[in-house]
C-alpha cells in the first residue's frame, strides 16, 4: 500500500491533484473488496476498461488517469486515424483501447496467456473495436514454434525459464510475419526480458520508415535469457533512433538517457514526430484535458 500511496503522489497526472487521487485510491481499495466483479471503468472519454482488484497497471490508471502517463500520452497525441499500432505484451489492452478507442488508429494487438487474452478480448468488446483491432492470442519470438510461459504472475509473466514451473505451452510467431507487410508507426513491446527475441524476428519491420516510434521496456530483465539490454540499444540507435522523453502538457520531445527501470521511448524522424505531436488533439483523460 505504501508503494502504491507513493506512486499516487508522485505520478505527473496527480500534481496539484493529489488529494483527488489519493481519495481515488481509498475508493477504489474499498470498492473492489465489497464488489468480487469487474468493474466499469471510464479510462479516456472515448475509451473504458473493465477493471478489477490485483490488475497492477490497470488500477494505476483509475488512481493516476494514466498510468504510464508519458508514455500513454505519447501515444494519444502521436497516432491518428488509421495508422497502424503494435501493441506486443498487451496485457489487458490499455494502450491498445487508447489507441484504437480513443484515437481511431488500428491495432495489431499480442497477448499470450489464454486467461489474459479472455481479458484482452472483453475490453475490446466492450470498446466496440473489434473491426479496428486484429488480436492474437499467441507469442513474439525470433521464429515460429512453442515456447512455455510462466502464468501466475500478472503483468511479471514472462517466457519460462528452467526454474519455472507454473507455465502454459503458447504458439510463437515472428513479428514480421504477423504485420504480413504492413507497417506500424508505432510499436510498444513488454514481454517481461524477451525483446530480443522480438526484435530478432522483426528485422524488415525496424528497416521500414514508416516505422517511427517504439516503446519498449528495457529493465535488465532479458539478463534471466543471457541478454543485454545495451544490445537492443546498440541495434535501435543504428537503426536511426534516438532515445527521448515525453513532456505531455507543453507538448515537447526532448533527448533522454536509456531508462533501465521503467520503459524507453525511442524515436525516429524526430521533425516529423514532433510537427505531428504539437498538431495533435486535446485528449480528456477524467475529465482534464492532455
Amino acid at each position: 500500500m505504501q508503494r502504491t500511496l507513493s506512486f499516487v503522489l508522485n505520478h505527473p497526472f496527480t500534481k496539484g491533484h493529489r488529494l483527488a487521487g489519493i481519495a481515488k485510491l481509498l475508493k477504489w481499495q474499498l470498492t473492489s473488496r465489497l464488489h468480487k466483479k469487474p468493474v466499469e471503468f471510464q479510462f479516456t472519454q472515448n475509451s473504458k476498461l473493465m477493471v478489477w482488484k490485483g490488475l497492477t497497471g490497470a488500477t494505476g490508471n483509475i488512481y493516476c488517469g494514466l498510468h504510464e502517463f508519458e508514455d500513454m500520452a505519447f501515444l494519444l497525441h502521436f497516432l491518428r486515424p488509421g495508422d497502424l499500432f503494435a501493441d506486443i505484451g498487451a496485457n489487458i489492452g490499455s494502450y491498445t483501447m487508447l489507441a484504437s478507442a480513443e484515437i481511431g488508429a488500428r491495432s495489431v494487438t499480442v497477448e499470450p496467456l489464454p486467461a489474459t487474452f479472455k481479458n484482452l478480448v472483453q475490453n475490446i468488446q466492450l470498446n466496440n473495436i473489434g473491426d479496428k483491432v486484429n488480436v492474437l492470442n499467441i507469442g513474439i519470438g525470433s521464429k515460429k514454434g512453442i515456447l512455455k510461459f510462466t502464468r501466475a504472475h500478472d503483468t511479471g509473466n514472462h517466457v519460462a525459464t528452467d526454474e519455472d514451473h507454473d507455465v502454459t505451452e503458447v504458439p510463437v510467431d515472428t513479428l514480421d510475419s504477423i504485420l504480413a507487410g504492413e507497417t506500424p508507426a508505432l510499436i510498444k513491446i513488454d514481454v517481461e526480458g524477451f525483446e530480443t527475441e522480438v526484435l530478432n524476428g522483426a528485422a524488415n519491420t525496424l528497416a521500414s520508415l514508416g516505422l517511427k516510434a517504439i516503446i519498449i521496456e528495457l529493465n535488465g530483465a532479458g539478463n534471466r535469457y543471457g541478454f543485454d539490454d545495451q544490445d537492443i540499444h546498440r541495434l535501435l540507435l543504428s537503426q536511426g533512433f534516438r532515445t527521448m522523453r515525453y513532456s505531455p502538457f507543453n507538448r515537447e520531445l526532448k533527448d533522454a538517457q536509456l531508462n533501465t527501470e521503467h520503459n524507453t521511448l525511442y524515436v525516429r524522424d524526430v521533425e516529423i514526430v514532433k510537427e505531428r505531436l504539437g498538431r495533435a488533439r486535446t485528449v480528456y483523460v477524467q475529465g482534464r484535458a492532455v
